[in-house]
């Protein structure tokens, strides 16, 4: 898995992309005056500056964005649609964009003849198309309307036939945009079974989407953009919550929550073992303390503990209120006890403090970390060691 981790599926260097824009003809003395300044020189818009990162093979690397940062223009050139200004895109192996799902649809045609137009696009033969068309059909939940032009259809149903067909593509690298902005929740919940699935084989998906709990769910690794600029890139729940900041700076400005948060440095964590003592390795199947504490403020009413592997998988969460502990307004303290039936590798700990309203009130992303080690007696495999027990019955 290391070996497949290192090795380079999408390397971005230095791209920067300029689009010059168009100028108006003078309709008058006046405006002629005014654009006098430019009227022998160019109006240059620059969209990506100096973008530069890697995608490995298996990665699922989210790319997020306000409006306007310039994932749009990033995606097409990876997708070979528009060159860049200056810098370079390098593939290791196939890439199968999916920048607007649906392009390539002939609203004239009907939805069967629609998905052999799009299956042709991505390259498969007639006789491949029908061999899936039904699994198609039966996954876009579209069977009675098949034989409508598309044109009459919803842009909820377009979506879902066009992501249905989507799915089918065998690139090594899947990029996919937005494809959860539109379709209702069971339909919402098919694609997320799909990335499931991706993720689980490996694939190596490049994933733009407004919405953080998609990415905080499967992206092992995540980028944030910024007018064109990169702003953080790595750990997805960093990226979450800066991309979560430039909103909030959006809506209130530097609003009270922002000088609340920047004020508070309260919030810490330690991990220790059984014995109370600081510790950072474990052996499967020992016990680990995580103790929290917090400066005294009268709006904290839970704390939450939070293991995630080094790779990326959230493992598992703790609410204090949630397992019967409130919180007295004097407490400052609180220790959680784990059985660390976990596979081995390296953990870290994302802790919170929350309102009643569950509001965050401070976070650390990424907390203390600590090593599980295999134990000579281990008896199971995968990710945690679940309670279970057999009958025949």
């Amino acid at each position: 898995m290391k070996q497949a981790k290192s090795e380079v599926a999408v390397a971005v260097r230095d791209i920067h992309k300029e689009f010059v824009l168009p100028q108006h003809k003078r309709a008058s003395v006046k405006q002629a005056f005014v654009n006098i300044v430019s009227r022998n020189g160019k109006v240059i818009q620059k969209v990506l500056d100096g973008v530069d990162f890697e995608v490995h093979k298996g990665d699922f690397f989210g790319i997020v964005g306000r409006n306007g940062s310039g994932k749009s223009t990033l995606l097409k050139i990876l997708a070979g649609v528009y060159t860049p200004t200056t810098g370079e895109v390098r593939l290791n192996g196939g890439l199968t964009p999916f920048i607007e799902l649906g392009v390539g649809f002939n609203p004239e045609l009907s939805g069967r003849d629609n998905v052999f137009l799009n299956g042709a696009l991505l390259g498969f033969s007639r006789k491949e198309m029908e061999a899936m068309y039904d699994e198609i059909v039966d996954f876009a939940e579209l069977g009675p309307f098949m034989d409508q032009k598309l044109k009459n259809y919803s842009s909820g149903m377009q979506v879902r036939l066009a992501f249905s067909i989507a799915i089918k593509a065998h690139s090594e690298i899947l990029i996919f945009d937005e494809v959860l902005a539109v379709g209702d929740e069971a339909f919402q919940r098919k694609c997320l079974d799909v990335f499931e699935q991706y993720k689980a084989n490996g694939q190596t998906v490049i994933l733009v989407t407004h919405d953080m709990e998609t990415v905080k769910q499967f992206c092992n690794r995540a980028m944030l953009l910024s007018e064109g600029k990169i702003v953080e890139v790595g750990n997805p729940q960093k990226v979450a919550r800066e991309y979560s900041r430039l909103n909030q700076e959006e809506i209130d400005g530097a609003s009270d929550k922002k000088n609340l948060q920047a004020q508070l440095i309260g919030l810490k964590a330690r991990i220790m073992g059984a014995d109370k003592k600081p510790r950072t390795s474990f052996t499967v199947g020992e016990e680990l303390l995580v103790g929290t504490s917090w400066q005294k403020r009268p709006e904290l009413d839970s704390i939450v503990v939070n293991i995630y592997k080094r790779s990326g998988e959230h493992v598992t969460g703790f609410k204090t209120k949630t397992d019967g502990l409130l919180l007295r307004e004097n407490d400052n303290v609180v220790v959680v006890r784990v059985k660390l039936d976990l596979s081995p590798g390296k953990y870290y700990l994302l802790i919170q403090s929350l309102t009643e309203q569950d509001e965050e009130v401070e976070t650390i992303i990424e907390g203390p970390e600590f090593t599980v080690k295999m134990q000579d007696n281990m008896k199971w495999a995968g990710l945690v060691n679940l309670p279970h027990s057999w009958t025949r019955q």
